[in-house]
C-alpha cells in the first residue's frame, strides 16, 4: 500500500533520527580474534553503555559487542524523555504488585533520573538536559475515570502530582495529571562521553558482532556469528533489547511494538513541557533542538511489529495532529523505534533465569528506556560486583505475577500462533511486475511466497519471506523500507540482513528472474 499523496509531501524521504544525524561517533571494529575479559556485554544501547561505564569505572575489564553499530538500536530512535511518569502504570502496580513495590517502581525511576543528572554534572557532559513536567491527559469523557484511578494511585503512593484541567499547550483537555520535576535531554549527546570513558577505563568495544552462542563452563565462552572468534568471561549481560539467550523463554515473555516520531517546526511557540496522551492512538509531545532552533517531537501510533497495513501512514497522522495544534513551517526529521513490553509492564533486570549464575538480562523497557537503561547500569553493575541493590527484587526477570501474566502470556502467544499460521496460508495476489521504483510487498514468484523490492532506479531485490528465528512470515514495512516479523519482532532490511533480532540469520536471498 502506498502512501497518500495529500498529506506526505513535506515528510522527508528516508528515515532518520533527529538524535544520529546531530551526533558523530568513532566507528569500532568486528571482533577478528579470540579474547578474554572480566565481563562480557552484549548489546551496546544505554543499557549496555551504563552498565560497561559503571563496571569499567571500578576496575572490571569490560567488552561491549554489538550486532550493529553502538547506540543505533531503540536508544538512537527514542523520544528521550527522563521521566517516572511512564503513563497510566501505578493504579496497575498498585493492583498487581502492592503499594511497597509500586512506590519502589516509582523511586527507582527517580533515582536513574538522578543518576542521568549527576553523571551530566560530573563529566560536565553538553546534552541540553533540562527539567520539565510531565503530563498525561485525557481528551475523551470516557476516560476520565481511568485518570482519576491513576491520580489515586498517586496519593496512595505519595508521588508528587497535581491534577490540571487545562494543559499550557492548545489541547482541549478533560483532564491531566502533572508530575513535576522530570526532564528531557538528547540522549547520544550524553551517551557519547559514558562511550569515551569506557575506552579510557581500558575497555573494548566492537561493532557488526552478532553473538551466536553462550557455552556455560566456567568461564563463559561466547561465540560469533561471523568468524566464529570467541570471547571468554566470567560475567555475561544481555542487553541486546531482545536477549540473545535461549533460555528463559523470553520469546515468549515478551512482544514488540513499534512506534513513530517526526521533528517539526512549529508556526507558533511551544509552551514547554512533556505530554503523552492516555486516549488512543497515543500522542507524545516534547521540544528539542535543532541548527539553534525549537522542534517539537510528536510521536505515537504505536501497533505490534509487522502488523499494521501501511506504516507510513502513521507518520502522516502524526503529521497531521502536529500541523493542527502547532503549524508546520517543515519536517527535516522522522523516525520509528521498536521497544519489548513484558507480560506486567515492567523489565526484565538481573539474573537471565533462578538457575543462573552470573548471566544477566535488561529488557522490556516498555518505551521508557531511558530511565530503565540506565536503572539496568545501575542494577547489573551492583550484581556482578556482588553488591545489594534495593530494586533488584522487583525487576528480577524470574517473578511471576499471575495477574496479569497468565492472561498476556495466553493473548500474546495466541497472536503469535494467529499469525504463524495467517502467514502460511494467505493468498497471494501481487506480481513483481507490478511493483514500482521504490515500492516493496509480497508476491508470487516461482509460485511461492516471496518478498520483493524495487530501488529507486528499479533494481529488484528478492527475499524468502520466512522469518529465521521462529519460521513465521515476515510483513513489508513501507515507512521504514524493511521486512517485518509479526510474531516476535525481528526486522531485516529489504536484503534480508538483520536489523533488529531475536533473528541472527539474515533472509534468504532469492534468485532475480523477471
Amino acid at each position: 500500500m502506498k502512501p497518500s499523496d495529500s498529506v506526505s509531501k513535506s515528510l522527508p524521504q528516508f528515515p532518520e533520527s533527529l538524535w544520529k544525524a546531530t551526533t558523530e561517533f568513532p566507528t569500532f571494529p568486528r571482533l577478528n580474534e579470540d579474547i578474554q575479559t572480566d565481563v562480557a556485554i552484549v548489546g551496546a544501547g544505554i543499557a549496555g553503555v551504563t552498565t560497561a561505564y559503571l563496571l569499567a569505572r571500578q576496575g572490571c575489564k569490560v567488552a561491549l559487542l554489538d550486532a550493529g553499530s553502538i547506540l543505533n538500536g531503540t536508544t538512537g530512535h527514542t523520544t528521550a524523555k527522563v521521566s517516572a511518569q511512564h503513563g497510566m502504570i501505578y493504579d496497575e502496580l498498585l493492583n498487581h504488585f502492592g503499594k511497597e513495590q509500586a512506590k519502589m517502581y516509582y523511586q527507582a525511576n527517580m533515582d536513574a533520573k538522578d543518576f542521568i543528572q549527576k553523571t551530566v554534572s560530573d563529566l560536565s557532559i553538553e546534552c541540553d538536559l533540562r527539567p520539565e513536567d510531565a503530563y498525561i491527559y485525557v481528551e475523551k469523557t470516557d476516560a476520565v475515570q481511568k485518570l482519576q484511578k491513576e491520580f489515586d494511585a498517586y496519593i496512595k503512593l505519595g508521588i508528587p502530582g497535581q491534577w490540571r484541567e487545562e494543559l499550557p499547550i492548545p489541547l482541549k483537555v478533560k483532564g491531566a495529571i502533572e508530575m513535576p520535576g522530570q526532564g528531557q535531554f538528547h540522549p547520544l549527546h550524553y551517551l557519547k562521553p559514558l562511550v569515551d570513558e569506557i575506552i579510557k577505563a581500558g575497555g573494548k568495544i566492537f561493532e557488526h558482532t552478532t553473538i551466536a552462542s553462550l557455552e556455560e563452563e566456567s568461564p563463559f565462552t561466547l561465540t560469533t556469528y561471523h568468524g566464529k572468534h570467541k570471547v571468554r568471561c566470567s560475567h555475561v549481560v544481555s542487553a541486546s533489547h531482545f536477549p540473545f539467550l535461549n533460555k528463559g523463554l523470553y520469546f515468549s515473555r515478551l512482544h514488540a511494538e513499534r512506534s513513530y516520531a517526526l521533528a517539526i517546526q512549529p508556526e507558533t511557540p511551544f509552551a514547554g513541557g512533556m505530554y503523552l496522551s492516555v486516549d488512543e492512538p497515543k500522542r507524545s509531545l516534547r521540544s528539542a533542538m535543532w541548527n539553534g532552533e525549537e522542534v517539537v517531537l510528536i510521536g505515537g501510533e504505536s501497533h505490534k511489529t509487522g502488523q499494521s497495513i501501511c506504516t507510513h501512514n502513521h507518520y502522516e497522522e502524526l503529521e497531521k495532529f502536529g500541523s493542527k495544534l502547532f503549524g508546520n513551517k517543515g519536517i527535516p526529521f522522522r523516525w520509528s523505534a521498536q521497544d519489548l513490553i513484558t507480560l506486567d509492564k515492567v523489565p526484565y533486570i538481573g539474573l537471565n533465569t533462578s538457575g543462573d549464575r552470573d548471566i544477566y538480562i535488561a529488557t522490556g523497557f516498555n518505551k521508557w528506556g531511558m530511565t530503565h537503561g540506565t536503572l539496568s547500569g545501575m542494577i547489573l553493575s551492583d550484581l556482578v560486583l556482588g553488591k545489594t541493590n534495593p530494586y533488584s527484587l522487583l525487576y528480577n526477570p524470574s517473578r511471576f505475577k499471575a495477574d496479569p501474566a497468565i492472561k498476556n502470556f495466553v493473548v500474546q502467544n495466541a497472536d503469535v500462533a494467529k499469525h504463524l499460521v495467517a502467514g502460511k496460508v494467505g493468498l497471494i495476489e501481487r506480481k513483481i511486475e507490478d511493483l514500482k521504483p521504490d515500492e516493496g510487498g509480497v508476491v508470487k514468484h516461482d509460485g511461492k511466497r516471496a518478498g520483493a523490492y524495487k530501488d529507486a532506479t528499479g533494481n529488484l531485490y528478492l527475499v524468502d519471506t520466512t522469518c529465521t528465528h521462529m519460521g513465521c512470515e515476515v510483513e513489508w514495512n513501507d515507512g521504514e523500507r524493511s521486512w517485518d516479523c509479526p510474531c516476535h519482532g525481528s526486522r531485516f532490511n529489504y536484503e534480508g540482513k538483520v536489523l533488529e533480532g531475536p533473528a541472527i540469520e539474515p533472509l534468504k536471498k532469492l534468485d532475480v528472474r523477471e
